[in-house]
């Protein structure tokens, strides 16, 4: 049973308002007692430790409540508790995982294939090599398929421990069986009506329709659980002969301006304010130039000129003086994608380039998309093509424009879903999970800082290997790269992560965004000083970093005690050595040496844990709901490129509607990656928010209740710093005529689909 807490009444009490004279939050679960004696350890038994030093024993739980202790404050009479239950959670590596276990380890991911079910369901293991190195995944210990021993056989559920499982009302928003319910009820439902899964949209009239006619869905009888999985997705369900319909919501972007999606103006502001605003960097030097090997992927000089720049420019200035004035900036997927692209394309229905598009940042602080190169390697075969797009009043050259923006665009898509969103979050948080609950007792500080910021990402990352992440998921089907898409996100771990960078303050850096300042608010001086993300970010990252410096103080008074912690220093190096064990000899891992390199290494996973994932995921359906936004893939090749396909260039010059529309995503795969989409913007209604009152430390510490009081306040505060920002037409990147403001960083929300608020973990 989920015990969620005990609470000690009078003897006196009858139960109605008296104080408990002791209560105890437990939220965990408990398996009934099995094998005999009164030995703590026996199987069944938990240890459950709070905030007074008070012991009570039943017959299949022991109840220990005691404030937090460092290891060598530890009162003797609790230390063999402490260390038993840190065994038990570790286990011994070896066996297959049950549902019922508490055992935290370590495995690489070595089951997002599935070979035993075909060779084209083959796919590498992530982790443990030079050549895909990858965080590690929670060890699930199932057998080996019989044709590829390095791969795990995907037989039943993904184990995750017991206390990482969904609560009831999570389970029905987002479990195994509903999502699976959607992939293989909902979408072959679709498929069966569309007939053809890579029919794309006869017209935009047709996209418009998903919005107010919807999809009709056969059986629908059996599909009537959807309106409680997916409440916007469905926003209403009627009942026909037969058949229901699948009806999409608006998306927020729809909703404010339905052509929003054609124009330069809100493609450059969504690097800014959109669903992906890690990408977008300084241009440092010109020309652009590749780090790949010019022998083997072409010439590494961008064929983007500075007279292409600067009559695109307006002839305001030169390049060389706007780079001196840090006013280019770029998405640069050239090198990320460029060693791809050949393998992409020998899939069906998808192409890939390389790919950079250079921006112009304009007096009023908005940017101005210049030009767009995409590049096609050498290959034995061909020679190296590329072509620079630019707008331009020809027709035809606004038409190439607007296929090149859709193939950028699900350049960032990709990006976005495989680097941004899951690999740097969800992929890189699970070891920090593992390795707390491995190496910090429940009773020490820290673990208690950082478990709210865990709450359901084990679960909801096993669900993304079940279905989404897997040979054959979502993002195979439906993505541009396909089968290669975890194998970018090696790439990317491999090239871009690093410990150091992933503090908001350090990334802006990174990317040549922010210069350090001691002088300046945040310690930063913007590149760009309307950068909606950035602004409000860098408001919740130093919130994040005064709760976190005043809780460590409290802890920890000086670098002795930090050095001497040994739970401490185990904790950080099982991240480092065995949880990142691929890059654990790389620049940037800090010493946990101070109080001051503990506290930003712990507000560095907050931040990661939370904002970063909140900025990145809850925007997902207002910005990619309407997928000409944001098509998740490009399915054609650029009607010019080289060899030309002179029936593919009539075609173009024809219809360049059709073209731009079979570029798009398929039928099916739009209107998946719009359900998905919708599901993974959603706030659960048990969701438990940054600095939220639910998630209170338990301690008695009136220290630390006076911190984290702060923390909510300044939570509070900040909300309403974002609603003037929002309304301040001086600031067009977020605010202005079919504008959708920017809310992503507002710290809480009420449930469903809002675009706002910031859950204290990556919990979907």
């Amino acid at each position: 049973m989920f015990l969620e807490d005990i609470k000690l009444m009078p003897s006196s009490s009858d139960g109605s308002g008296a104080a408990p004279l002791l209560a105890i939050r437990c939220n965990s679960w408990v398996q009934p007692k099995s094998g005999g004696g009164d030995d703590d350890a026996a199987p069944g038994k938990r240890v459950f430790f709070a905030n007074k030093l008070q012991e009570l024993k039943f017959s299949w739980l022991c109840v220990t409540r005691v404030q937090p202790y460092l290891p060598s404050q530890t009162p003797p009479g609790l230390r063999s508790y402490r260390r038993k239950d840190m065994e038990q959670k570790r286990g011994d590596g070896r066996g297959q995982r049950k549902s019922t276990d508490r055992v935290y380890d370590y495995d690489t991911y070595n089951d997002l294939g599935d070979p035993d079910n075909g060779a084209d369901k083959a796919r590498p293991v992530l982790g443990g090599s030079k050549q895909f190195p990858y965080p590690r995944r929670c060890r699930t210990g199932r057998p080996m398929s019989t044709k590829d021993p390095r791969t795990e056989t995907r037989s039943g559920d993904n184990y995750v421990p017991r206390d990482e499982a969904f609560s009831e009302e999570k389970q029905l928003q987002f479990s195994v069986k509903t999502l699976q319910s959607v992939l293989h009820a909902a979408v072959p439902a679709v498929q069966s009506t569309l007939i053809d899964p890579d029919l794309g949209f006869p017209s935009f009239f047709v996209i418009d329709k998903l919005f107010e006619d919807g999809v009709q869905l056969p059986k629908a009888e059996q599909l009537g659980f959807l309106a409680g999985i997916l409440p916007r997705l469905l926003q209403k369900l009627r009942d026909g002969p037969g058949d229901q319909l699948l009806l999409f919501g608006r998306p927020a972007n729809v909703k404010k301006d339905k052509f929003a999606w054609l124009r330069d103006e809100e493609f450059a502001r969504e690097t800014l304010a959109g669903m992906n605003p890690y990408a977008i960097e300084l241009v440092r030097e010109f020309p652009l130039k590749s780090k790949l090997d010019p022998a083997v992927y072409g010439p590494a000089e961008s064929s983007i000129t500075a007279e292409v720049l600067e009559q695109q420019m307006g002839c305001v200035m030169t390049v060389a003086e706007a780079l001196k004035q840090k006013r280019l900036f770029m998405l640069d997927y050239h090198d990320l994608f460029l060693p791809y692209v050949h393998k992409i394309r020998a899939q069906e229905h998808t192409t890939m380039y390389g790919s950079h598009t250079v921006f112009f940042l304009c007096d009023d602080g908005t940017l101005r998309l210049l030009a767009i190169e995409l590049t096609r390697p050498a290959s034995p075969a061909q020679p190296q093509w590329r072509r620079v797009f630019t707008p331009s009043t020809d027709t035809t050259e606004s038409w190439l424009w607007r296929m090149a923006k859709s193939h950028v665009r699900a350049h960032d898509s990709g990006h976005h879903e495989l680097v941004s969103h899951w690999l740097r979050t969800h992929g890189a948080v699970e070891p920090y999970i593992i390795a707390a609950n491995r190496q910090l007792s429940e009773m020490h500080p820290i673990y208690q800082l950082l478990h709210p910021h865990f709450r359901y990402t084990m679960r909801i990352n096993a669900l993304a290997r079940t279905a989404l992440i897997n040979a054959g998921g979502i993002i195979e089907l439906s993505f541009s790269p396909q089968k290669y898409a975890m194998e970018l996100s090696s790439v990317a771990y491999d090239q871009l992560w690093r410990f150091d960078t992933e503090t908001l303050p350090a990334d802006l850096v990174r990317r040549g965004m922010a210069d350090e300042d001691p002088t300046a608010e945040h310690g930063l001086r913007l590149a760009i000083k309307d950068y909606p993300f950035a602004n409000d970010g860098l408001l919740i990252w130093d919130a994040i970093k005064g709760w976190v410096q005043a809780y460590v103080s409290r802890f920890y008074p000086g670098s002795g005690v930090v050095a001497g912690d040994a739970e401490l220093q185990a904790f950080w190096a099982d991240v480092r050595t065995v949880g990142h064990a691929d890059k654990k000899d790389a620049p940037g891992w800090p010493a946990l040496d101070s109080p001051g390199s503990l506290a930003h290494a712990l507000t560095t996973i907050i931040w990661v844990a939370s904002a970063h994932h909140a900025a990145v995921n809850f925007g997902q359906y207002d910005f990619g709901g309407y997928f000409p936004n944001r098509p998740s893939i490009a399915r054609t090749k650029m009607p010019v490129e080289e060899p030309v396909d002179a029936g593919a260039l009539a075609a173009f010059l024809d219809n360049p509607d059709q073209a731009l529309r079979e570029c798009f995503p398929s039928q099916v795969q739009a209107t998946l990656v719009m359900a998905v989409l919708d599901l993974l913007s959603t706030h659960s209604p048990d969701e438990e928010y940054l600095g939220g009152l639910e998630t209170a430390p338990w301690s008695d510490d009136a220290e630390v209740q006076a911190a984290y009081g702060k923390f909510n306040a300044q939570l509070k505060e900040i909300e309403g710093i974002i609603d003037v920002r929002n309304a301040d037409r001086r600031l067009k990147n977020r605010c202005g005529a079919g504008i959708v403001p920017y809310q992503l960083m507002k710290p809480f929300s009420e449930a469903g689909g809002t675009g706002k608020g910031i859950p204290n973990s990556t919990s979907i």
